[in-house]
């Protein structure tokens, strides 16, 4: 096998447990799952395809929103902040599960050993906060915020929390030299 597939295998791998972990809970109903690459072509397809499903199961209209606003924020996080693996693609994945109308959402990438730090002390910040807290964080990011290289004002998190009005579960899981896998999932509550 060439070494330009292992990493696409080792990261297929990856998600495939993730995707057992993640269905493993009784009678789910998977709304969407995808694994491979992020263009923003796709981003708009799965996001268009998500409320599509939404309104045709007759979901509340607030939570497919809401829902709209944490799919376009997972998948632009994957699009624009993945390291590209040696077949030069940003890899990731999005599974949305259903269970007694309450929604699981599950995120995934490749990132740097670098940004595992950051991405941990960000996460860790937001997560320790109460919702009256997070809406202030969020409108001082909105207001005050430095904008990074990829555009992002860590804006894309703090948002996800927000609108699932839950905490993020996270993740890294072992990959290549100074790479690994991160996993993030939230509740919509």
């Amino acid at each position: 096998m060439s070494k330009q597939n292992e990493m696409q295998i080792d990261a297929k791998s990856i998600y495939q447990e993730l995707h057992d972990d993640f269905t493993n809970h009784g009678s789910n109903f998977v709304v969407m799952s995808h694994f491979g690459e992020f263009s923003q072509d796709l981003v708009n397809s799965l996001s268009e395809g998500l409320e599509y499903i939404m309104d045709r199961r007759d979901v509340k209209r607030i939570i497919t929103k809401r829902m709209f606003s944490i799919m376009i924020e997972g998948l632009q996080n994957i699009r624009l902040h993945s390291k590209v693996n040696s077949l030069n693609k940003k890899i990731g994945h999005v599974m949305i599960m259903e269970k007694n109308e309450s929604y699981s959402v599950s995120f995934g990438n490749i990132v740097d050993e670098n940004s595992k730090k950051n991405i941990t002390d960000y996460l860790n910040k937001i997560n320790n906060m109460n919702l009256e807290n997070l809406k202030a964080y969020y409108l001082d990011i909105l207001g005050n915020g430095e904008m990074t290289d990829k555009g992002g004002a860590g804006l894309g998190f703090t948002t996800i929390s927000l609108k699932s009005k839950s905490k993020i579960k996270f993740q890294f899981i072992n990959f290549e030299e100074d790479t690994c896998y991160f996993e993030m999932r939230v509740e919509l509550l």
